[in-house]
């Protein structure tokens, strides 16, 4: 009730954020596509002006489940739409749940206007142009000292598992300090945009320490700064690991020798050279004033690495909300001489003109009485093209797959730039196997997406088993069917890697933060999983009736959520089965894998060759 009563402000602001950007030409000529401009610190953002229209919550959102002139085959994408839109009956507990909804509508909105223009004629040129405007890279080289401004380069998809920025500089000026912000979209009504990453650089240390360290953080409006994290930590036992990496290296601080020092960098930084009258030992920081440095942020899978000159250095988790698909913009300020910054691995979609094997890629139409073996749901995130792409080139080519006997859909949310939005919409159209979904695509919301996957297996179609995995999932689908086949049970069925001993994580900063509120008790019931998990048709039925019945209790762990609808199912008197599959393999690939997580499109297309070619299950790469 007291979300109805939220309203939004939409108006024209102009030119909120007073600084210069990269931007993206319409059409590129072959020149650099890419202009430098000096931008100056940007002032606070003012509220929307007279303009502004005031539109109640319940009916900007009445607009995303409104009937639009979509054909048959456009529908295809829309086929669990409707079925959600009693999605803001369940947010409690989701975390940004409302809003997502919101800004949903704020896109969809966007996105039906473009189809419509388009679909009318009406689109001109530049807008056409527009849709292809997602970058495999971006770069700018000789730039000049930042002084007091900043440089601002724009992103306009977003970044991926992947997806690096490399910076060349010097740091310089009286103190040498400088950040790295990557920040999400300014939204109406906000003071400034979320940074899902401030990485600060104090040379000569701050109200803390005197010594050089490194501060690591994220902003939003809603939480303002979180926990810093420094570098070196002051509190290095209880240092964690991202992706396996440390927060911190533990060598920033701490003295080594001249001799082990220069060979950890080229000759070229000179950072710890005798004749500088410096002591035999130093302690080790990565960057020093006046020498210059190469630094990498790249993106993975539970946070954000940076390198120096070569050498890990830090790590990031992603925070609540704050994920990589957010960045839309890259901001460099300080006391430094930028050389070059360079923006690789970025999301791009394929040319569906180009491809020669498209018919193949296409999945097969499906309705409601179409009887599946299996229905195996793909969670994936809008700008993940590449991904999508791989899945189909591979797994997807099972026989099973195209005989139709099995369905694969993908569960995409949609994104907040109109850009991805028009290139997902274009791909759901030319390969039929995308669902959207009615929110935008936070990690805390994929629990909807299982009760999207539930609703698709038992609604749209009739799936004897319901299976949810993950883009980077590479599924042996034989292997899976013949478990099944093997276990010969078609009800009260979970099969998969069960766990049955685990707890709530409780560091509020933690991407899987669970609060005693959201749960009370010191375990889970059992659960799967999510690269790869099985139930039966019958509890994919009463997830969705519970659903409907306003009694389906959300969690943001949607593999957790599963155990959870399961446990009460079994207390009100479902017989269960919980079927351990310890081939699904949840942290990479080892032989024999039924299902491997964490497999980029290299390595799900060299999955694949090994299986084509007979050399059976065997991994490819170092994710193992």
């Amino acid at each position: 009730m007291l979300f109805m009563l939220m309203v939004l402000r939409y108006g024209v602001m102009k030119n909120p954020i007073g600084g210069g950007y990269l931007t993206i030409p319409v059409a590129i000529n072959g020149t650099n596509p890419l202009e430098w401009i000096n931008a100056v610190v940007p002032p606070a953002v003012q509220n929307p002006d007279s303009n502004s229209q005031v539109i109640s919550t319940d009916i900007l959102i009445s607009g995303l489940f409104a009937g639009s002139n979509f054909s048959k085959e456009e529908q295809q994408a829309l086929q669990t739409w409707n079925r959600l839109k009693n999605l803001l009956d369940h947010a409690q507990g989701l975390p940004n749940a409302g809003g997502a909804i919101k800004e949903a509508a704020s896109a969809w909105n966007s996105l039906v206007s473009s189809i419509e223009e388009q679909r009318q004629g009406h689109a001109n040129d530049s807008s056409r142009t527009k849709e292809k405007q997602c970058p495999h890279f971006l770069n700018k080289m000789d730039s000049t000292e930042l002084g007091n401004s900043s440089y601002k380069l724009q992103v306009p998809c977003g970044l991926t598992q992947g997806s690096s920025i490399t910076v060349f500089g010097i740091p310089n000026g009286l103190l040498g300090d400088f950040r790295i912000d990557l920040t999400g979209e300014l939204l109406p009504g906000e003071p400034d945009p979320p940074i899902i990453l401030h990485y600060n650089v104090r040379l000569h240390g701050d109200k803390i320490t005197e010594d050089p360290v490194i501060v690591q953080n994220s902003w939003t409006v809603a939480k303002d700064w979180g926990e810093e994290e420094r570098c070196p930590s002051p509190t290095p036992e209880k240092v964690n690991k991202v992706d396996e990496l440390d927060q911190c290296n533990k060598n920033v601080g701490k003295n080594i020798s001249q001799h082990y020092t220069a060979s950890m960098h080229s000759h070229t930084s000179r950072r710890f050279s005798a004749a500088e009258g410096q002591s035999e030992n130093q302690k080790y920081f990565p960057f020093k004033q006046g020498y210059p440095f190469v630094a990498t942020l790249r993106v993975g899978s539970e946070g954000i690495q940076m390198t120096v000159d070569g050498k890990h250095i830090t790590s990031f988790a992603f925070r609540e909300t704050l994920e990589p698909w957010l960045v839309n913009e890259i901001k460099i300020s300080g006391d430094l001489k930028l050389i070059s910054v360079l923006a690789s691995g970025l999301p791009t979609s394929e040319d569906s003109e180009h491809i020669i094997d498209l018919e193949s890629l296409k999945a097969s139409p499906i309705s409601a009485q179409t009887s599946l073996d299996l229905l195996i749901g793909v969670f994936s995130t809008a700008n993940n093209f590449k991904r999508r792409m791989a899945v189909r080139r591979t797994w997807m080519q099972y026989n099973a797959i195209r005989s139709n006997t099995t369905a694969v859909r993908f569960f995409v949310g949609l994104h907040k730039s109109q850009i991805v939005n028009e290139e997902l919409w274009k791909e759901a159209q030319t390969y039929r196997d995308i669902q959207l979904m009615p929110f935008v695509d936070y990690y805390s919301l994929i629990t909807w997406k299982s009760l999207a996957t539930c609703i698709f297996g038992t609604e749209v179609v009739s799936a004897k088993f319901v299976m949810k995995t993950d883009d980077d999932a590479f599924v042996r689908v034989d292997e899976v069917l013949g478990s099944l086949k093997r276990i010969n049970l078609a009800h009260g069925l979970l099969y998969g890697l069960i766990n049955s001993d685990s707890k709530p994580h409780r560091n509020s900063d933690s991407k899987w933060y669970i609060s005693p509120q959201e749960w009370s008790e010191a375990n889970y019931p059992p659960w799967a999983h999510g690269p790869g998990y099985v139930i039966s048709h019958d509890i994919a039925k009463t997830v969705y009736r519970k659903y409907r019945e306003g009694h389906l209790k959300m969690f943001k762990l949607e593999d957790v959520a599963m155990g959870i609808w399961i446990a009460d199912m079994k207390k009100e008197g479902l017989e269960v089965r919980y079927e351990n599959e310890g081939r699904v393999y949840n942290e990479g690939c080892k032989d024999g894998y039924v299902v491997a997580h964490y497999q980029g499109p290299r390595e799900m297309l060299c999955l694949w060759q090994k299986l084509q070619e007979g050399k059976g299950a065997k991994c490819c790469g170092d994710r193992r």
